[in-house]
């Protein structure tokens, strides 16, 4: 096989690689015959439910219709993996949350290393569950007992069972697909779920414009293309970075003297990728998914409220989903990028920004400008995310509600991360293949 030279591999040498290579190839087939898996475990169904009038009602209702979304159908068909993912989505930010504000956790995410980083995993799986059962009683007696065939005590227990099994489960295997197979995990099996959604979405889209005539199919038109600038406007943002100028002093290592070098520090425009928008539709979903679970109670009425007022398409939808897009944002930033550490990095390898003093000054300029990035990268994912619901609500087409632009960033966000570490094995190959020859 020709080896390009080129920084970027091609089409042509990845698809290659994904055939020859027996690395890539394995992770792979890991990857899609586990996303296969999860796909069919949403139509195992859970016994003892009139499935016909639940799905009947999850369509009639658009914030339950936001819930079925992100689990690819798992609610609406009432399948062991009604949940999937989202327990352990939010089990997550509550435990990042915790993080920053438990010197506990943070001691073991900062000084601890890996082994730090494994307990800090196990809480989070031990959360899950916790959530998981929280979220599977509350469907379980908020949505699924009024169509239940048998009620009683005994339903209740084995439904509770059988759907957080299923969501723990599902939390195994994107445990596997980010250790063994391609991309994040967690990310993939939302991506898997919002594709499946997808042509169904269509369907409807397609049917609208048919009955509606000349003004549907304008109206229809018009989204589509607001939908098809955003997904440039998406590129642009992930690929965005700032590039700060560096500066390596002279040194001498033995008798080898090293000039003075000039590369520069890449700060993404957006640091977080893709999760912010993930866990603010976590977020945004859990009313949704525990209204029920306190029945005939003033907590019941007041989440219902909630879960109302938080439909797609409200403004206290677009209000609350553009806050928490900001909070994840700065929140996802801090995580990834601690200027005090890119500080003390830089002056370990003897480098400096030019015109700004090694130390303190370092630290307040980098903090500067990745509070400036952060923010204009924050502000972008919040037009995107509203500017569609907008969009839906002045054209009236409601067949997309639900999918919109929280999907749309997902499915943008997730397939560039999964390309570029697609990219980052097959350079990998690349150079092992320039070693063995």
């Amino acid at each position: 096989m020709v080896v390009s030279r080129e920084k970027t591999p091609t089409a042509q040498e990845t698809f290659m690689q994904m055939a020859q290579a027996a690395g890539l190839r394995g992770r792979l087939l890991i990857t899609v015959g586990l996303l296969i898996v999860v796909r069919l475990g949403i139509y195992i169904p859970v016994p003892g439910i009139d499935r016909e009038a639940f799905e009947a009602a999850v369509q009639n209702l658009p914030f339950l219709g936001f819930l079925d979304l992100f689990t690819g159908g798992g609610l609406a068909t009432v399948g062991i993996f009604a949940l999937g993912i989202l327990p352990y989505i939010n089990a997550s930010i509550i435990i990042q949350l915790l993080t920053s504000a438990v010197p506990a956790l943070e001691d073991l995410q900062k000084n601890e290393g890996e082994a730090g980083r494994r307990k800090i995993a196990q809480i989070t799986r031990y959360v899950a569950l916790g959530w998981a059962i929280i979220q599977a009683t509350g469907i379980t007696i908020g949505l699924l007992r009024p169509y239940a065939i048998s009620d009683s005590p005994i339903f209740i227990v084995e439904t509770v069972l059988a759907i957080t099994a299923g969501s723990m489960f599902v939390m195994w295997l994107s445990e596997v697909i980010t250790e063994r197979g391609l991309g994040n995990g967690a990310s993939l099996l939302i991506f898997v779920n919002i594709v499946a959604v997808l042509p169904r979405t269509l369907g409807n889209t397609i049917d609208y414009a048919q009955t509606g005539g000349r003004e549907a199919i304008a109206q229809v038109v018009l989204l589509i293309l607001v939908f098809l600038v955003m997904i440039v406007g998406i590129v642009f943002v992930q690929e965005g970075t700032r590039r700060i100028p560096i500066i390596s002093a002279r040194r001498q290592v033995g008798r080898r003297l090293y000039r003075e070098r000039t590369s520069y520090l890449p700060l993404r425009l957006n640091q977080g990728g893709v999760m912010p928008i993930i866990f603010a539709s976590a977020v945004l979903v859990l009313p949704s998914s525990v209204a029920g679970f306190a029945d005939g109670t003033p907590f019941n009425t007041f989440i219902n409220n909630v879960a109302l007022a938080l439909r797609p398409g409200s403004i206290w939808y677009v209000v609350v989903y553009s806050l928490l897009i900001v909070f994840f944002s700065y929140f996802y930033a801090s995580l990834i990028s601690n200027p005090e550490d890119i500080a003390q990095n830089l002056k370990k390898m003897g480098s400096s920004i030019p015109g700004i003093r090694p130390g303190k000054a370092t630290v307040a300029y980098i903090e500067g400008v990745l509070n400036r990035l952060t923010l204009l990268g924050a502000i972008f994912l919040t037009i995107v995310a509203t500017v569609p619901t907008f969009v839906e609500s002045a054209t009236g087409v409601t067949t997309f509600q639900g999918f919109g632009a929280t999907s749309l960033l997902i499915l943008v966000g997730v397939a560039i991360d999964t390309a570029k570490q697609v990219q980052t094995y097959v350079i990998s190959q690349r150079y092992e293949g320039m070693v063995k020859d």
